[in-house]
């Protein structure tokens, strides 16, 4: 590796501070950090709360969404040809998925990897590998034909107004990836949302029909599938959200390195079985998701995704440990609360995330002060008994 290194060394000399390009040292650094471990440590922001470096986190989550991302670009490809009445092979099913979804990839780290290093040229400041999940996670919570430059917008979006709008990677308050996805649904409704938009090529085919379970459900329809067909997710539904079973394989991996939190995840599931009882138990009349089995609730539409990879994001999630159990409670809570009462908005996890991660700081605020009010407490009565 030590021609590597200096190889690169020779690459980086005009860029170094008093040569000529040293005003693109950031973009310089940021590709010799895909290859070494930099030099430096971070001195302020929210990296600080862990030893470990920022590239090492983002790695760890990129190889925890590696199962659902595969299940993915198979199950695009299987509910395109199953629905055409074929049976694929394996690698076929994959080859199809995988003509959709890469290039939404490249164009999805293209475009927000682009504005990175625009930014970190400006600011002078290095490159954050903060884009490496958002840029994977983007395309992975869209349907599969979404147009490329859609996804190119929501990127946009999402980096200028999500991100660098409050000072970039630490410092947001919403997670990135659904900005970009609440940018895409509110923009171009039609693409989002329908009966024609989560199976491949569904809109010009007459014979594809790409209903989703919420979709049915929402408008009083049957469902075909049962409980173990939500839990593998062989159903239509977005490009990675629709298999709990690979969705739990990578929660284990970040509950397992500590990249995420078990108690935000788990409380979350709390929250939604909660809410999923209360309505069952109520009985009440409304639409098919009124009375859907609570359990069900959890392992269709992007609840698992949304819990696992979205409201664990450690910038935008709440950081007490108390605060992550009321956090994610109020997640699952609202999520299912939305998904039921709002047809028109079946994936209520989304916008549950959304405003939870606005009301993030509010609640560690009042958990810190409720610590500090008990310690002030127990420091009076202590005082007394002295005295």
């Amino acid at each position: 590796m030590n021609w590597i290194r200096h190889k690169i060394d020779q690459i980086k000399e005009p860029f170094e501070p008093g040569n000529k390009l040293q005003k693109y040292r950031p973009a310089i650094n940021a590709l010799d950090t895909f290859l070494f471990v930099p030099d430096h440590t971070t001195q302020k922001g929210a990296h600080i709360r862990d030893a470990v470096d920022l590239k090492r986190t983002m790695i760890t989550v990129v190889l925890a969404l590696i199962p659902a991302l595969l299940f993915g670009m198979w199950n695009a490809g299987y509910q395109h040809y199953i629905q055409l009445g074929e049976n694929p092979a394996i690698f076929e099913a994959i080859l199809h998925g995988a003509y959709k979804i890469v290039p939404m990839i490249v164009v999805s780290y293209g475009v927000g990897l682009g504005l990175e290093f625009a930014f970190a040229i400006m600011r002078g400041h290095e490159v954050n590998e903060g884009y490496l999940v958002t840029g994977l996670l983007i395309p992975m919570i869209m349907p599969v034909d979404i147009p490329l430059w859609m996804v190119a917008l929501s990127v946009i979006f999402a980096v200028l107004i999500g991100k660098e709008a409050f000072g970039g990677t630490g410092m947001n308050i919403l997670n990135p990836a659904l900005t970009a996805r609440a940018f895409a649904f509110f923009a171009y409704p039609t693409y989002m949302s329908g009966n024609k938009i989560w199976v491949s090529e569904a809109s010009n085919v007459d014979s594809i029909s790409g209903e989703t379970i919420l979709g049915s459900l929402a408008a009083n329809k049957e469902i075909t599938y049962n409980t173990a067909e939500m839990f593998t997710g062989i159903i239509p539904g977005s490009i990675s959200e629709t298999s709990t079973l690979c969705i739990a394989i990578g929660a284990l991996i970040l509950i397992l390195t500590k990249v995420g939190s078990w108690r935000i995840i788990l409380s979350g599931i709390i929250g939604a079985a909660v809410m999923g009882m209360i309505f069952n138990v109520l009985n009440i009349e409304g639409n098919g998701l009124t009375n859907f089995p609570w359990y069900q609730h959890i392992i269709v539409g992007g609840f698992a995704f949304g819990i696992v990879f979205m409201a664990t994001d450690p910038v935008s999630g709440a950081q007490t440990t108390r605060g992550k159990w009321i956090y994610g409670f109020l997640i699952g809570l609202f999520g299912i609360m939305i998904r039921v009462f709002n047809p028109a908005y079946p994936e209520g996890i989304m916008l549950s995330i959304l405003l939870l991660n606005v009301f993030a700081p509010t609640i560690d605020h009042y958990v810190i002060q409720g610590n500090v009010k008990k310690r002030q407490k127990r420091l009076q009565m202590k005082t007394v008994k002295t005295a």
